[in-house]
């Protein structure tokens, strides 16, 4: 397809923790539902994760662009924020940078929340500095776990390495309802959720970036495509996990080679929005179209075999039991 979708408008969706697609007033639009000659119309909710949001934004763009009676609502609470409004049941998607969590099926099973779980892009989660940083390049993941882990007394950035200077280090990261957190202290720090605390917290990514590209002394990490859209003002490191430096790039997070910090992107849809013509019109079009979009916001599009999966278990998910 040919995107409407901009660099600048990716830009500035970014520039907004959520957002709210509100519904066209044009009663004489000739926009059609799939299924039929009928205008395609109702409410479509999603939440979650902040690096998906994005991707979800800029399919929102398209998809209403065909579809203006239709509203759609796009929140950004973290994956595991979205994950406790999904398994409420008050939302229809739930967008995620990590698989659901067991303790998190248990409170969907409780809720009555029956879901399908669908890859839809992979990101290289990024450590980035300051743009005027001009001593570290590249950090290790002992290096990276030692400034993150619980209790670490990593103040200055000598402290990482003797010949990195005395500056203080300042450090930026996503809060504990972000999928982002949840990874990074897995794969970094070696345990979900492990991490120092005395440092500036937030599951929306934007602060993050103004917070890292506003102190020289900064060290930050999120979402790939947050980086893309803000290289101006931000340093992305290499990282190095034992076979040396690879820094992240469209290439290097989807060949594997940017590890371990590449991983997949998954939106949930729950069961009971089947009933609403919307949201499986809106499930279709994103599997139909995520690949001409995710290289817009930052991200990598999912592999087509994944991407067949993908869609076959939506088939399935459809089909009555």
């Amino acid at each position: 397809m040919r995107s409407r979708f901009t660099k600048a408008a990716a830009a500035a969706m970014l520039l907004t923790s959520a957002a709210l697609i509100a519904a066209g007033c044009g009663s004489d639009d000739d926009s059609t539902s799939t299924s039929g000659s009928n205008k395609l119309t109702g409410t479509i909710t999603a939440d979650g994760s902040s690096t998906v949001f994005p991707l979800s934004q800029a399919l929102a763009e398209e998809f209403r662009a065909d579809h203006q009676d239709v509203e759609l609502s796009v929140g950004t609470s973290g994956t595991g924020g979205g994950f406790e409004k999904f398994c409420r049941g008050e939302t229809d998607i739930s967008n995620a940078s990590r698989p659901i969590k067991d303790e998190e099926k248990t409170l969907c099973a409780d809720g009555k929340v029956e879901y399908v779980e669908l890859p839809v892009a992979t990101d290289g989660l990024s450590v980035v500095v300051n743009k005027d940083n001009d001593f570290v390049d590249c950090l290790t993941i002992d290096q990276l776990k030692k400034i993150w882990e619980p209790d670490s007394k990593v103040a200055k950035w000598s402290d990482v390495d003797p010949d990195f200077p005395d500056d203080k280090i300042v450090l930026y990261g996503p809060g504990t309802d972000s999928g982002t957190f949840d990874y990074f202290t897995d794969e970094v720090v070696g345990e979900e959720g492990a991490s120092r605390n005395d440092y500036t917290a937030s599951e929306d990514d934007n602060v993050l970036v103004q917070g890292v590209a506003g102190d020289k002394g900064s060290l930050g990490y999120f979402g790939f495509g947050y980086y893309v859209e803000n290289q101006d003002k931000l340093k992305v490191l290499g990282v190095d996990s034992g076979d040396g430096c690879v820094t992240p790039s469209a290439k290097t997070i989807d060949d594997g080679e940017y590890a371990p910090l590449a991983r997949p992107l998954f939106i949930y849809v729950a069961k009971k929005a089947l009933d609403n013509e919307a949201v499986v019109a809106f499930v279709d079009f994103t599997l139909e179209n995520d690949s001409d979009l995710a290289g817009d916001v930052g991200l990598i599009a999912a592999h087509k075999d994944a991407l067949a999966t993908a869609t076959s278990a939506w088939d399935a998910f459809q089909k009555p039991a």
